[in-house]
């Protein structure tokens, strides 16, 4: 995918107040961008990083750019948690990810559960439908891998729970980890962060469930999965 607008590199200075961040342009002056990422971010600040923010000439935005990625020691990070559902749709249309074809009918933001919605539901004539819940992976525990959470997330346990109930009443469930950081070769979930969604995912795959992760990849033009990564969720 292309990236969502006019692309301008940047310097990092600081994110605050959580939907904000400061970076200096081209010209050294200091510009405010959205950041489009509600989590804590652990492990995607550094000092003078190389950024990719876009330009939106929308006289009904706020904040004319958005921040889009950061260049980390170990290379690129996508902090847009918003491109993930995107990311992930793309690829399952256009083939990259196998697991995921023959579905001819892809839904997004369809309801289910306990008044949750489902990011992208796959449906086939002669198949169980497949409901795909996208989480989107930048925290890096160690060189080359990657973990979920980044932080206590009571809203991941019920969406695994919900996958869990689907696969039971014969469904196809998927969570899916949309690792937006290029150096990445495997994920984990990130026990130490949150005890309770490791041990709450560690149940679920067991009984059915699928654990699906992708890598993107990066550059001045855009986004996309290209790479299926394996995840290992032993203790």
């Amino acid at each position: 995918m292309d990236w969502p607008g006019e692309v301008h590199e940047a310097s990092f200075i600081r994110r605050y107040k959580r939907f904000f961040a400061e970076f200096h342009d081209a010209d050294g002056a200091v510009i405010t961008a959205h950041c489009p990422n509600t989590g804590s971010m652990a492990t995607c600040y550094r000092e003078a990083a190389r950024c990719l923010v876009t330009y939106h000439d929308d006289p009904k935005r706020k904040l004319a750019y958005s921040w889009q990625a950061i260049h980390m020691p170990d290379g690129w990070t996508g902090i847009n948690t918003g491109l993930a559902n995107r990311l992930v749709q793309e690829a399952i249309e256009n083939g990259t990810i196998t697991e995921l074809q023959d579905y001819p009918t892809l839904k997004r933001e369809q309801r289910y559960g306990e008044n949750s919605r489902i990011d992208l539901l796959l449906r086939a004539p002669d198949r169980a439908d497949c409901y795909v819940e996208v989480k989107n992976v930048t925290l890096l525990l160690e060189p080359g891998l990657a973990g979920f959470p980044d932080a206590v997330t009571k809203r991941g346990t019920k969406h695994v729970r919900e996958l869990a109930a689907q696969q039971r009443a014969g469904d196809r469930a998927v969570l899916f980890f949309c690792v937006q950081r290029a150096s990445i070769t495997r994920v984990t979930v990130a026990e130490q962060f949150d005890p309770e969604y490791a041990a709450c995912l560690r149940e679920a795959a067991a009984q059915g469930v699928e654990v699906l992760a992708y890598r993107a990849e990066f550059d001045a033009r855009g986004v996309r999965l290209t790479t299926a990564l394996p995840v290992d969720l032993s203790p």
